[in-house]
């Protein structure tokens, strides 16, 4: 039924909880299993020329934090005897970096995780999983946190 499954990871607990998921429904399917850490390379663009060192120190911090959430990951995913594609990915907004990678890959599930964030937080943080849930092509497995 599924033959390559997409999980986008943040370090996150919840991500966690997803990953949990995309095991079970991989080793029932068979499934490939790609693991993302979407990175914006350029948060600091248009706010000043000054913060071209904040934004090497950023780059280097937000490289290292993916690479220790990807390496939990791969942990997980070889711990129940699958394979797992894992990499890090830039893009200037995550939600676009997820929908690009699952078209590029030609996932047909993306399992992710949301922090259940409510009202005005919401509002004012946006959602990553209610923009993937707008834009992806493939169906989205939400898991809650």
């Amino acid at each position: 039924m599924y033959k390559h499954i997409l999980v986008p990871v943040d370090g996150s607990s919840t991500a966690l909880q997803a990953v949990r998921q995309a095991v079970d429904i991989a080793s029932t399917y068979g499934s490939a299993v790609t693991a993302i850490y979407v990175i914006d390379p350029y948060p600091f663009t248009g706010v000043a020329t000054e913060l071209a060192y904040g934004q090497a120190e950023y780059l280097t911090a937000a490289k290292a934090e993916a690479q220790e959430a990807l390496a939990i990951v791969r942990t997980q995913v070889e711990a129940a005897g699958l394979k797992v594609d894992a990499r890090m990915v830039e893009a200037h907004a995550t939600w676009r970096g997820i929908v690009e990678t699952a078209d590029a890959i030609k996932a047909d599930l993306v399992v992710m995780g949301s922090h259940g964030r409510h009202g005005l937080e919401k509002l004012v943080l946006g959602s990553v999983t209610q923009r993937v849930l707008q834009h992806a092509t493939q169906p989205v497995l939400v898991v809650r946190g």
